[in-house]
């Protein structure tokens, strides 16, 4: 599946954010976010704008670590201030990824070190998060099919697969095709079961966990379809399964469906 340009990212960072902000402004702080029940408006309005600022910062001093000792923000008491403060992050991050070269290193969280990694993570972030913003609104409106579809790949490829160095994944001979039917684009993903002890903070892992995978040329296990917009929500848990349609193997499809149905912030 091939990726957006960068400007394309950039100009859904700026888009999303914008109606994040537009339907957040007119909401109760205390209404609830359903996508994350911990939260209500505040909550979720101070989120990104943390975020957004945590990666403009990233972007324009080019730590080589995220830093232990970092100093955010203190949150605004109240919602005119968590709304300004929102506007300043995320202007400062459109600033900062604008100025920015997308081949340049930048340190992340995952194994790809770019600015290019933070472009395209950030405007899925700002769609996501949107999208909660519209769910606590009660005026949830369609998701970019092309971006929804790139998020498909994103969210199997960078949130749910991947091993950070100190682990391992085991694959089984098992395979599931996820198509974006408004697309025409299909995903690979292998199932398997990841182990693995952090060294940080001594936790092992023993779950079932899945990767991307190049086309096998072989029928799949378990296809799973959908429109773009659909199969994003859903992989977030951001959205039901009525516009999802799942065939063959149903062992198969529960192993795939058991490492990918844990929340996403």
């Amino acid at each position: 599946m091939a990726k957006l340009e960068f400007s394309d990212y950039l100009r859904h960072i700026r888009d999303e954010s914008h109606r994040f902000r537009d339907v957040l402004s007119d909401c109760d702080p205390r209404s609830r976010v359903p996508s994350c029940p911990d939260w209500n408006a505040s909550d979720l309005l101070w989120h990104l704008a943390d975020v957004q600022w945590f990666w403009a910062r990233d972007v324009r001093t080019r730590p080589d670590s995220p830093g232990e000792d970092l100093q955010h923000p203190e949150r605004p008491t109240s919602y005119d201030g968590l709304l300004a403060a929102f506007d300043e992050s995320s202007a400062a991050l459109v600033a900062e990824l604008e100025a920015a070269d997308p081949a340049e290193t930048a340190w992340t969280w995952a194994s790809e070190q770019s600015v290019g990694f933070i472009l395209r993570r950030q405007a899925h972030e700002a769609l996501i998060h949107r999208l909660d913003a519209e769910l606590t609104a009660g005026s949830v409106t369609p998701l970019d099919a092309r971006l929804a579809a790139d998020g498909v790949l994103e969210c199997l490829d960078v949130m749910f697969g991947g091993s950070p160095p100190w682990g391992e994944f085991a694959g089984l001979p098992h395979r599931v095709r996820v198509d974006v039917t408004d697309a025409d684009e299909s995903v690979w993903v292998q199932i398997g079961r990841f182990t693995g002890t952090d060294p940080e903070t001594d936790v092992h892992y023993d779950e079932d966990d899945i990767r991307v995978v190049d086309d096998p040329g072989t029928d799949p296990d378990a296809v799973i379809e959908g429109p773009a917009g659909a199969l994003d929500a859903w992989l977030w848990r951001r959205g039901d399964d009525s516009a999802v349609r799942v065939h063959g193997d149903k062992a198969v499809y529960d192993h795939f469906r058991l490492a990918v149905n844990h929340p996403i912030t």
